[in-house]
């Protein structure tokens, strides 16, 4: 069966249908193989809100320090201390921002719930993170599109999300469960991302990926 509603990512209107549970419905792209939730099923954003203050963000839980941190070595790979970035989608307690100030890194934060001052997206950042937001964006294409044009030219964009793989079982994978996470990515929606936008990416861990301007593309 082929939906016509546009997919999120790149627009396509060439969608197949992929699953459908109780809640709602999930199609997949034929052009970036992006899966996602058609808009009928989008939560609003009081309930995506109340959703987020659910989960365990307290600061001195160590697993969920452990968690972000896990971010931080591809980061430190590509700059020294004092290089400055922005923690996107940092949530009500910016821990990963913190944790980046302690080692050395000059660090602003934003999100569209929490910290919502615009001036942090004004520009000239090393580096943006941002960690599981990218499942949750309806328009994720004008979102990186933003988040590139704030990096300055050799900079990195570290995101963090789980990606679907063919040997999951879609119908029992956690990841789909919650209501807020609306796109689901996979290293053939991130080879179409990186041909679209002119990137080139490195995979650091099964849900860290790293992107970059191609060499002549800042």
């Amino acid at each position: 069966m082929v939906e016509t509603t546009q997919c999120l990512l790149c627009s396509s209107e060439t969608n197949h249908f992929f699953f459908r549970d109780k809640f709602r419905e999930y199609l997949k792209c034929s052009g970036c193989s992006l899966i996602f939730v058609p808009n009928q099923f989008h939560p609003s954003r009081p309930k995506e809100k109340a959703r987020y203050e659910e989960h365990n963000n307290d600061p001195d839980d160590k697993g969920y320090r452990d968690f972000l941190k896990r971010i931080v070595p591809p980061i430190r790979k590509h700059f020294p201390n004092g290089a400055s970035g922005l923690d996107f989608g940092c949530g009500p307690t910016p821990l990963l921002a913190k944790i980046l100030t302690e080692i050395g890194f000059e660090m602003e934060v934003y999100d569209s719930f929490y910290e919502t001052d615009k001036d942090a997206l004004r520009g000239g950042y090393d580096f943006v993170v941002s960690t599981e937001v990218l499942e949750h964006l309806s328009d994720p294409l004008m979102e990186i599109r933003r988040l590139l044009s704030i990096i300055k030219p050799g900079g990195i964009l570290a995101l963090m999300t789980l990606p679907f793989e063919s040997s999951i079982d879609f119908r029992g994978w956690h990841y789909k469960n919650d209501s807020t996470h609306i796109c689901f990515y996979s290293t053939e929606t991130f080879d179409w991302l990186a041909d679209h936008l002119g990137l080139t990416y490195e995979r650091e861990e099964n849900d860290i990926f790293i992107f970059q301007a191609r060499t002549g593309q800042e």
